[in-house]
C-alpha cells in the first residue's frame, strides 16, 4: 500500500485509574523524525513506544503526545514529613544567621516545592494500557496515512496518462515538423536561384534533423512514465524512488523544450513540465 507522510489519529481510554488519550499527527520529512511527548511516569515506556511506531512507518515528522489525567479518587495528598523537616532546618539556619524570621505562612509552606506528596496509587496498569492504546492509535494512523497515499497514487496515475498523451503528440508531429522544414528550406534555395550540391544540401538536413530530433527523449520519456507506474504498483516505500523519477522525467522535458524549433511541441513541452511539477509537488507527501 502506498503510504502518505501526513496523517492524524486519536485513540482514548477510560479506566478505574483515569483517562488517557494518544494524539498522533505527521507532516513530510526526509527520514523519520519521531517526537514522543509523554507524563513524567510513562517515560520509561518511550524505547517501546518507538520501536513500534519504527515498524510501522519509515519516514516522516511524527508527533505523538499522551495525555494522562487520573481519577481523584486513587490520587490523594499528603504533607512530605522530610520535605517539611528540611525547610524547618533551613529556616532555623536563616534564623540563626539573620535574626529572628517569625512564623512562615502555612499556605505558603505548602505551595513549597515538594512539600505535598502526592500518591498516585499503582502505576503498573496505566503503563500497560498505554502501550496498549499507542499500538490501537498507530494502527489507525496507518490506516489514515494508508487511504491518503492511495489517493495520491490515484492522481499520479491520472497525471501519468495526460503526460503520456503528451509524448504521443511530440512523436506524431516530429516528422511533419522535419517535413515542414525541409520544404522550407528547398523553397528558400529556389528563392535565392543559386545551384545547390545537392550531396551537400542532404549533408545540412541531415545535421539539422539530428539537432532537432527528439525520438531519443520521447523513448525515455516513456521508458520513465513506465517505470513510474510499476513503482506505484510495489507495496513497499518508494517515496524517494518516485522523487528521482520525477528529476528525470522534467530533465527530458526541459531537453524537448530546448529542442523545438516548432510552437505546438514548446507548447506540449510546456504542458508536461506543468504535469511533472505538479506530481513533483504530490511525491514528496509519500513515504
Amino acid at each position: 500500500m502506498i503510504r502518505s507522510m501526513t496523517g492524524y489519529a486519536r485513540a482514548e481510554q477510560q479506566g478505574p485509574w483515569g483517562r488517557l488519550s494518544w494524539e498522533l499527527r505527521s507532516v513530510n520529512h526526509r527520514y523519520l523524525d519521531l517526537q514522543i511527548k509523554v507524563p513524567d511516569e510513562f517515560r520509561v515506556l518511550e524505547p517501546e513506544l518507538r520501536a513500534l511506531a519504527g515498524g510501522r512507518m519509515g519516514r516522516g515528522k511524527v508527533e505523538a503526545g499522551l495525555r494522562f489525567s487520573r481519577e481523584s479518587s486513587v490520587t490523594a495528598a499528603a504533607p512530605d514529613r522530610a520535605r517539611l523537616g528540611e525547610l524547618r532546618d533551613a529556616l532555623a539556619v536563616l534564623a540563626e544567621e539573620l535574626g529572628p524570621i517569625g512564623q512562615p505562612e502555612p499556605m505558603r509552606v505548602l505551595a513549597w516545592p515538594g512539600v505535598i506528596r502526592q500518591d498516585s496509587g499503582e502505576v503498573a496498569p496505566p503503563l500497560a494500557e498505554a502501550t496498549a492504546l499507542f499500538q490501537r492509535a498507530l494502527t489507525d494512523f496507518a490506516d489514515t496515512r494508508g487511504r491518503e497515499g492511495e489517493r495520491t497514487a490515484a492522481f499520479l496515475r491520472d497525471r501519468l496518462e495526460a503526460l503520456a498523451a503528451l509524448v504521443e503528440r511530440v512523436r506524431l508531429r516530429g516528422p511533419q515538423v522535419r517535413d515542414a522544414w525541409l520544404e522550407r528550406l528547398r523553397a528558400r534555395v529556389a528563392d535565392l536561384g543559386v545551384d545547390v550540391d545537392p550531396a551537400r544540401l542532404a549533408q545540412e538536413v541531415a545535421l539539422a534533423a539530428q539537432r532537432a530530433d527528439v525520438d531519443e527523449e520521447m523513448s525515455r520519456l516513456g521508458s520513465h512514465i513506465t517505470e513510474v507506474r510499476d513503482t506505484l504498483a510495489r507495496d513497499e516505500a518508494i517515496g524517494r524512488r518516485l522523487d528521482f523519477l520525477m528529476q528525470e522525467l522534467n530533465r527530458e522535458a526541459n531537453t524537448l523544450s530546448s529542442k523545438s524549433q516548432d510552437a505546438e511541441m514548446t507548447r506540449c513541452a510546456v504542458e508536461m513540465k506543468v504535469i511533472i511539477e505538479q506530481m513533483r509537488e504530490q511525491v514528496q507527501n509519500i513515504e
